[in-house]
């Protein structure tokens, strides 16, 4: 834990006595049905494994949650301390990339097995567990021997439905609003956050998934009370655990996305050493532009793309005029105008990218027609490309180059709108104008060489972004 501030060890440890605390109970309490505790908690650490296994694709991106159907059919079926116990083995055993990877998987047994307890306790104080007797109860039947099957009249058993349905997604409402809340509170901790971006978008996430498989619990607790036993509740698991398993390639395959563009923009960054951390800013301008005219969410992170990776045809470009101080020569401007169309080739191949290859190719054209590769004007230019070109532009002059100095936003903003209707297009810069004006411009990548928004502004004239 050396590597954690002093306020995230305390917070995790706080977390580990109250996981224990919570599990105590079971411990001290004779009723406890171990066989059932034993046989869930196993189950889901052997599900945490396979998805683990080499043999059926590789680890799991960590990020993307754990297995929980086990785990909530163990809120529906045993006592809260019970459950909170089913929750450590899984917990440990979750998939886990970044170290501190013990303090990592402490945590995630902690957090889990708090949540399982409170969701535990909200199901039982609604009836959840009445509800899932059923008809067993009102037949007199005792429940099936420590929650594993049916009792001695198991012809007798059905669920009450569909009033168990609303202690059980409270429940699960439950769960996901604790392991959240402690993610927030976790983050907040270890990396310093402010309190209130810490759990920014971690409930919206999250609370779809965790309902989905709380009901997927609910189902393996209903089997597994049920004539049937145990081996009918096994059966909900394989379909859930092949749609984890497909979201886990989804990520993977984002992950390798993610990947190529990185670098691709190293590359850049260690050939043009001016403009080191310029895609990045770009891809950020992007998006805000992209919000700000409402484009959706998937278009959105289409754009942020093309602006990071707008500048990867310079790879096609000399060093030398890279890294030139001083202005070009018309033959050597010309050489490097080329850049867009190198950065359409190379990219050309690349399935994913999409519309972003168009935003590369034209991210120099100009509403007058003006612009190069191919001259185009006005809507004819991709929208994406001009959103590009004025993020493009905009982190030019706001940035310090071997030719200008930095100019600040105000002054920035003020020159995009003088060139507005002729080299860009005015809605885009209405967006970023509209985007800085409400949000501020907090670029997330700096580059050793530049500075943001210095007082002493550059000489007036058009953008330079090359």
């Amino acid at each position: 834990m050396r590597a954690l501030p002093p306020t995230a060890r305390a917070y995790v440890l706080a977390a580990v006595l109250a996981a224990a605390a919570c599990a105590a109970p079971a411990l001290a309490d004779p009723a406890t049905p171990w066989p059932a505790v034993a046989l869930l908690a196993v189950l889901y650490l052997g599900c945490e494994l396979l998805r683990t296994c080499p043999l059926v694709g590789g680890r799991v991106p960590e990020g993307i949650g754990s297995f929980f159907p086990v785990l909530t059919a163990a809120v529906f079926l045993l006592p809260p301390a019970a459950a909170a116990l089913v929750a450590v083995p899984g917990g440990l055993a979750q998939a886990v990339v970044t170290r501190p990877a013990g303090v990592r998987r402490v945590w995630h047994a902690a957090q889990q097995a708090v949540a399982a307890w409170a969701a535990g306790g909200v199901y039982g104080l609604l009836g959840g567990r009445a509800a899932l007797a059923g008809s067993r109860a009102a037949a007199g039947a005792p429940p099936g021997p420590d929650g594993a099957g049916p009792g001695a009249d198991p012809s007798a058993w059905v669920a009450d439905f569909p009033y168990v349905m609303l202690p059980a997604t409270a429940a699960a409402v439950v769960f996901c609003l604790v392991l959240t809340a402690l993610d927030g509170g976790v983050l907040a901790a270890a990396e310093r956050r402010p309190a209130a971006t810490a759990w920014q978008g971690l409930l919206t996430r999250s609370l779809a998934p965790h309902c989905v498989h709380g009901l997927a619990g609910l189902m393996m607790a209903v089997l597994w009370r049920s004539p049937y036993g145990i081996p009918a509740a096994l059966l909900v698991l394989l379909p859930m655990y092949i749609s984890c398993w497909v979201f886990a390639q989804y990520h993977r395959e984002r992950a390798a996305h993610r990947a190529t563009i990185r670098a691709l923009v190293q590359a850049v960054d260690i050939k043009d050493r001016y403009t080191r951390g310029h895609s990045e800013r770009v891809g950020q301008a992007s998006a805000m532009i992209a919000r700000e005219l409402g484009m959706a969410d998937d278009r959105l992170e289409v754009v942020r793309i093309a602006g990071i990776l707008h500048d990867v045809g310079k790879l096609g470009v000399p060093t030398r005029l890279l890294r030139k101080d001083g202005p070009l020569t018309p033959e050597e401007r010309r050489i490097i105008e080329l850049h867009p169309e190198y950065g359409h080739e190379m990219v050309r191949g690349i399935g994913f990218l999409g519309e972003a290859r168009s935003a590369i190719l034209h991210h120099h054209e100009r509403v007058d027609g003006r612009g190069y590769p191919y001259g185009l004007s006005g809507e004819q230019i991709p929208v994406l490309a001009r959103v590009v070109a004025v993020a493009d532009s905009f982190d030019a002059m706001t940035s310090t180059r071997s030719y200008s100095r930095a100019r600040p936003v105000p002054v920035a903003l003020t020159e995009l709108e003088r060139c507005a209707g002729a080299q860009f297009d005015p809605a885009v810069v209405r967006a970023l104008v509209g985007a800085i004006g409400r949000h501020g411009w907090h670029p997330v990548v700096t580059s050793d060489d530049d500075l943001q928004v210095i007082a002493a502004g550059g000489a007036p004239g058009a953008p330079a972004a090359i």
